[in-house]
This record gives C-alpha cells, sequence and structure tokens, in this order.
C-alpha cells in the first residue's frame, strides 16, 4: 500500500471521530428582557461577561426584532424562528371584546409552529427551561420552570409555578438546593433578586441535569427601562444583574468540564425607547365617529386597528383620512405603518392598518379622557424600523469563532442557529446562518 493511500485510509478511519470530537452537545440560550447591543459595544455598562463572551464569540450590532416587539410573540419567533402570522401568538395579552388587554397568553397549546423543544426532543436530546414565555403544559421540555403567576394575586409567582413545573417537585427541588426558601418579593419584578434566583435555578439544572437545550429568560431589566427609560442607574443595576447570572453560566459551564462541546448564546426580544407622552389614539377614533366601528389595541410603541363593522376597506379608509387631518403637531407623533408593512413583518393577520409612535411617545388603551398625557418611563412595541428597538445577539463556545461582529441580523435568526448548532430540524423557519458560526 502506497503511503498517499496508508493517509487517505487514515483518515476516513478519523472521520468518524473527528467529527464526534466537533459536535456541539449543549446549546444554553439566554434571553435578557429588553436587551440592548449597546450593552456590550459600550464600555458605560458594567457588564464584564457579556463584553468577554462577544470578544470570543460571535456578537450583532443590531438585531431587528419582530412587529409588534413586545415580550410574548418575540420569545416564541426565538423558539420557532418564523413571524407571528405563523406562530400564532399575536400579543402579550388575549383581546377583550371591548378592545382592553385581558389575561396573558400562557398556555404552550397557544403556539402553532414548531419549536427547538419539540425539534430537540424528536432527537432524543434532554430538555430544559426556566421562566421561558409561554411554556405552561410544554409537553416537550423535561426540566420546566415555567413563566408563570397566581390570577388572584400576580405578584406570587411561587403556587402556581410550583403547580405548573415539570417534573412535579421541581420547583420545591431547586428552592432547596439553589436559592432556599423564596418569599413572594423575591420571586416578582419587585427585585432584582428574582433574576440572581432564577440564574441559580438554571445553574442547579444544568448542573444536575446536564441537558442539551437550556433556555432562560430573564425579566429584571425590562422592568427598570418601562420606569427609567434607557439611561439611568436602575437600569445599570438591572443590566449588571442580567451579566452576573451569564457568568455564572459560564462558570458553570467551565467547572462541568462542558467548555469543549457547549454554546452560550445571549440575545433578547426587543430594545427600548425612552418616553414622555402618551397618546390614547381611541380619543381620535371617537371624534371621528368610529369608536363602534373600530378600536385601536395598543401594545407600548405602536397600536393596531381592529375593525368592527363588515365595511372594513371603508372603515380604514376612514380612519387614514381622519388621521391624515389631524392637526401637523399631532401627525408629527406618530406614523401610519401600512398594509404592505404589516404583511411583510407577518403581524396579526386580521389587521391590517396600524400606527406606530415617534420616539418620545408611545400608546395607551383608553378611550376616555385626554388624548395625551405626560408619562415618563421607557417603552417598547414600535414598528422595528430603528436602532432603539432592536436587540442584540452573543454566542461563544464550541465551533463559533472569535470576535466576530455581524451588522445587521433578525430574531428569527436565532432557531435557526440553535437548530442547526444541535443538528435540529425546523423546516418552516425562516432564519439564516452568518459567517463565524459553526466553524470546523
Amino acid at each position: 500500500m502506497t503511503i498517499k493511500k496508508i493517509i487517505f485510509v487514515f483518515g476516513i478511519t478519523l472521520l468518524p471521530f473527528l467529527a464526534n470530537a466537533q459536535k456541539v452537545e449543549h446549546v444554553i440560550l439566554v434571553s435578557i428582557d429588553g436587551f440592548r447591543p449597546d450593552f456590550y459595544r459600550e464600555s458605560k455598562w458594567p457588564t464584564p461577561n457579556l463584553k468577554m463572551l462577544a470578544e470570543n464569540g460571535v456578537s450583532a450590532d443590531e438585531v431587528r426584532t419582530i412587529f409588534p416587539s413586545v415580550t410574548y410573540p418575540s420569545h416564541t419567533t426565538l423558539t420557532t424562528g418564523v413571524l407571528p402570522e405563523k406562530h400564532g401568538i399575536y400579543y402579550n395579552t388575549i383581546i377583550e371584546d371591548d378592545g382592553s388587554p385581558g389575561g396573558w397568553v400562557y398556555d404552550f397549546k397557544e403556539i402553532k409552529a414548531r419549536t427547538l423543544w419539540e425539534a430537540a426532543k424528536d432527537e432524543n436530546l434532554k430538555t430544559a427551561s426556566v421562566s421561558w414565555p409561554i411554556t405552561v403544559e410544554n409537553p416537550f421540555i423535561n426540566y420546566n420552570i415555567p413563566e408563570f403567576w397566581s390570577f388572584t394575586d400576580p405578584m406570587d409567582r411561587r403556587g402556581a409555578t410550583s403547580e405548573h413545573s415539570n417534573p412535579k417537585g421541581l420547583f420545591e427541588e431547586v428552592m432547596e438546593n439553589a436559592t432556599g426558601d423564596l418569599t413572594k418579593n423575591q420571586y416578582n419584578l419587585t427585585s432584582l433578586r428574582m433574576d440572581q434566583n432564577l440564574g441559580r435555578i438554571a445553574t442547579y439544572i444544568l448542573e444536575e441535569y446536564q441537558p442539551n437545550l437550556l433556555t432562560l429568560h430573564l425579566p429584571n431589566l425590562d422592568g427598570a427601562e418601562h420606569t427609567y427609560g434607557r439611561e439611568g442607574v436602575e437600569v445599570a443595576r438591572a443590566i449588571s444583574g442580567a451579566d452576573q447570572v451569564v457568568g455564572q453560566i459560564f462558570d458553570a459551564v467551565k467547572r462541568m468540564g462542558m467548555a469543549d462541546n457547549t454554546v452560550i448564546i445571549v440575545t433578547g426580544d426587543h430594545g427600548f425607547v425612552t418616553t414622555h407622552t402618551s397618546i390614547a389614539p381611541n380619543i381620535w377614533l371617537k371624534e371621528m365617529g368610529l369608536e363602534d366601528k373600530a378600536y385601536f389595541f395598543s401594545v407600548g410603541g405602536s397600536a393596531f386597528l381592529h375593525v368592527l363593522a363588515k365595511n372594513k376597506d371603508k372603515v380604514i379608509a376612514a380612519v387614514a383620512e381622519g388621521l391624515e387631518n389631524l392637526p401637523l403637531v399631532q401627525q408629527e407623533m406618530f406614523r401610519i405603518v401600512k398594509r404592505e408593512e404589516i404583511e411583510n413583518m407577518q403581524s396579526d393577520p386580521r389587521v391590517k392598518f396600524a400606527i406606530s409612535a415617534a420616539p418620545g411617545f408611545a400608546f395607551s388603551n383608553e378611550k376616555e379622557g385626554d388624548l395625551l398625557q405626560k408619562k415618563k418611563g421607557g417603552k417598547h412595541g414600535y414598528f422595528p424600523d430603528f436602532y432603539n428597538i432592536y436587540t442584540g445577539f452573543i454566542a461563544a463556545g464550541k465551533n463559533i469563532d472569535q470576535n466576530v461582529k455581524i451588522q445587521h441580523m433578525q430574531l428569527e435568526d436565532i432557531a435557526v442557529i440553535v437548530a442547526k448548532l444541535l443538528n435540529l430540524s425546523l423546516p418552516e423557519a425562516t432564519g439564516v446562518l452568518y459567517p463565524g458560526i459553526l466553524v470546523e
């Protein structure tokens, strides 16, 4: 046998070993609610762990979110790779008959598209999730601490979380081994301890059960930005806490000897806009004499026109004309989102007309009172065509290149990346891969 043949045969016999050595076995997907790229791009933010992962991995200058840019539809896109029209989650809540927000969407059966957890289970992989939206009664998660709360006392999440955790007793197990007994205010959004406790829970599940796919949602930053806007010490404190959780997970991966086969992804659902004024667009409908024919459903930065009358196109035309005849000072507070834009973003298929607020403004669902109210803080929900509403992306670990920067991504790319890393099937996902990811 010639030297060339020996080398060829030797190479062939090594191929299965090399493929196995290069395989990604664990993906940890962390979503920081209200996450923005400036948190790891700008030196002023106290985020050493996020910046370390970005320098040692792939990161994006911006990630275009969905429309509307709100939490529950966005998180569903993160795990399906499709937009709201396909996955069926259009808003955070249901809409009551009078057009007001109803209960939050929480039951997994409401999701109409294939998810990463289902795809992972089809490959006999182990899955886990902590505080991820719309995971109640998700049959594809082996170890599940869902985001849920009491309907009678929404500030108390403990009983509802315990009841719907899987397997039964998991919530008590993580309290015993990771967090200690939790008081009501240690496990809700009133305290930064929420993120810390969720991080302890996720780290415990990671160490104890070593899932192939772990999804974790950290909500505290969103609350800080809603209250204070994009800037300020409370926003810095909240992102610092989330950064500590990411560092805690990173340390656990190293401690367990999983660094050679694990990828950590940190992303979010939307950015934030600092606001000063709230607009009640249903007051405009009332002034137009159309309040019995349609209503605007506000999601903060935008409002969707739901038409009650049979002649929908006629009502939409009347609303558009009425808005175009508003005083110029009011017209400058928003822009019209046309039917083509809504359809292109695959938003709520029932809606053909929407409005998105200008920077500094947001919408309410009020139908009585003043058109404008002073409301300082922060909002999201806007049409995703400007930087402040974009979220971020960092990936580091096995088969991820180092210090690679991607200029622009889409939220639906994330599920495709996770699926590719774990060799999962998500045939309907519409995202794409980027250079620097899956480096062999």
